[in-house]
Parts: structure tokens; C-alpha cells; sequence
């Protein structure tokens, strides 16, 4: 079932409930901000200081990197992760496929406010399905008569019990990027455990990777990416990060499937890309 809803504020959101999970997702930035199975806390992190205000974005939840990732290549002064985050989408379609499954589309398209910060024609569509597990595809679609260039990611922010007892299996002798350095590295041979701030990019890589927090496990997987990246803020960007509370680096950890750095892609014209996210508990 869906329902439209919006907060006293104006906020608009959609509400999907079905007998396997609930999930919430704003029109604002097509932003899937709660997931969690029947009885069960959430899978996605929110922080409690995150607005939910037109024109800013949520802290927490998948927002939607396109179509750029981080700063934009040649022009430090438009926004960080593009611009569709803070963007107006449409609900497309929406579907009980059964009493246990529901799929939801959301949309948007070029305009002249878009053309003016990335002079391209495209229809974005977030494809979104929520039962037992979760899997959001992000399609691309490019109208324009030359080719196009894009990085982007599912930024999604995920709930831990406790930061330092994180675990991620999957990254074991991989090469990664360090954003800090800003100086290419390889991982050890263990488990990847976060006990400082960490801001990386992995590329090549593999899919799936495991998350353990003493309490979940969580498999992530995903489908035409290379790249993965793994963030957590620490203490001192955390209380300086905005819409974070100062402790909040001690129960989120990003784990972001990712067309980033060398991975990015040129799309056709008329081609179509599809960036999926597939999120398994248990």
C-alpha cells in the first residue's frame, strides 16, 4: 500500500507498507530514508539534527549522487554530488506486486534549471523495491545528441550498533583511493575495521560486501559498479558536518555502491544506464 504524505512543514513523502517491510522515500531527491523489515529497527541511518526542509538535504537515508560524485570536476562552485538531491521528482508507478513485495518509479527530467548547471537532456528514474529485501536501480537515460560523462552513487547510510565493532568483509588486498591523502593505497588482508575517519574509494572492485556489527549482518550487492565507497565522518567532522549531531560517526557507517573515479561511464546518445543496489539483513 502507499500513501501520500507530507509533514506539517510541506514536506512531501511517500509511505510504503506491505506484510514484509515499510519504507519512506521524499519526493525531495527521490530520497529513500526508511527501510526496515516487519518488527525489526531500521536498516538506514537518519541523523536526529537532519533537516527535512525544501532545498536541503536529508543526512541519512540513500540520497542520489548524480551526475557527478563529490565536487564537480571543473567547477568547485555547483553543488557537491550534482543536483537531483535536492531536485523536485514524480511518482511514476507504484505496485503491490504481492502481499510481501512492492515496487515503486519515481522520475525527473532535464529542464532549463537543470540545462543551467549541466547542459544535457535526461530522464533519471529511481526504481525501487521494497519486501524482504531491498533493491534500488537508478537508470539514466540519455536524450541529448552527444555523449555524456557520469559518476555518480546510492549514498546509502547505514545503522550500526556501535562503529568500533564494524566489520566489513569483501575488501581484503583491494586498492582504494584515500580522499584524506589523497594518495592511492591497498588494504591489508583483513576484515576492514573503522576506528578513525575514513573516506575512500574503492575501484577496481568486487561485489558483494559483508557488514557485521556484533549485532546485524547485512549483505550488500550491486550491479554495474566497479567502485564502492566507505565513509564514516569520525568525532571531529561529525560535529562539524552539516545536519549531524556530534556523536552520530559512532552509529552510521556509508556504504555506497558507485560509479566513481575511473569508473565513471560516457553514455550514447539514446543509451541507457542502470546502477542497482541490492541490500540483504541476516
Amino acid at each position: 500500500m502507499l500513501t501520500c504524505k507530507r509533514l506539517e512543514n510541506g514536506f512531501e513523502f511517500l509511505e510504503i507498507t506491505n506484510d514484509a517491510a515499510t519504507a519512506r522515500i521524499a519526493l525531495q531527491g527521490a530520497h529513500l530514508y526508511h527501510y526496515a523489515r516487519k518488527g525489526e529497527t531500521p536498516l538506514l541511518w537518519v541523523s536526529a539534527c537532519s533537516p527535512f526542509e525544501a532545498g536541503k538535504a536529508i543526512r541519512g537515508g540513500v540520497p542520489i549522487c548524480w551526475p557527478w560524485f563529490g565536487p564537480h570536476p571543473s567547477n568547485p562552485a555547483l553543488p557537491q554530488h550534482g543536483f537531483v538531491r535536492t531536485a523536485l521528482w514524480q511518482l511514476h508507478t507504484f505496485c503491490d506486486e504481492s502481499a510481501s513485495l512492492s515496487r515503486v518509479t519515481l522520475t525527473i527530467q532535464s529542464s532549463d534549471a537543470t540545462r543551467a548547471l549541466w547542459d544535457f537532456d535526461f530522464t533519471l528514474c529511481l526504481h525501487v523495491s521494497i519486501g524482504e529485501t531491498l533493491q534500488m536501480r537508478l537508470e539514466t537515460h540519455n536524450r541529448s545528441p552527444r555523449p555524456m560523462v557520469l559518476s555518480q552513487a546510492l549514498h546509502s547510510y547505514f545503522c550500526v550498533d556501535a562503529i568500533e565493532r564494524v566489520q566489513i568483509e569483501g575488501l581484503e588486498g583491494a586498492e582504494y583511493f584515500d580522499n584524506l591523502t589523497r594518495t592511492r593505497q591497498k588494504g591489508t588482508h583483513q576484515p576492514l575495521r573503522i576506528g578513525e575517519e575514513v573516506d575512500r574509494v574503492y575501484v577496481p572492485m568486487q561485489w558483494p560486501l559483508k557488514l557485521f556489527d556484533g549485532l546485524h549482518r547485512i549483505e550488500i550487492d550491486a550491479l554495474n559498479s566497479q567502485s564502492a565507497v566507505i565513509w564514516n565522518p569520525w568525532k571531529a567532522k561529525s560535529a562539524t558536518t552539516s545536519g549531524m549531531c556530534p556523536s552520530d560517526y559512532q552509529k552510521m557507517l556509508c556504504i555506497e555502491c558507485a560509479n566513481a573515479q575511473e569508473d565513471a561511464r560516457t553514455l550514447a546518445p539514446s543509451e541507457r544506464l542502470s546502477l542497482e543496489c541490492r541490500v540483504r539483513i541476516g
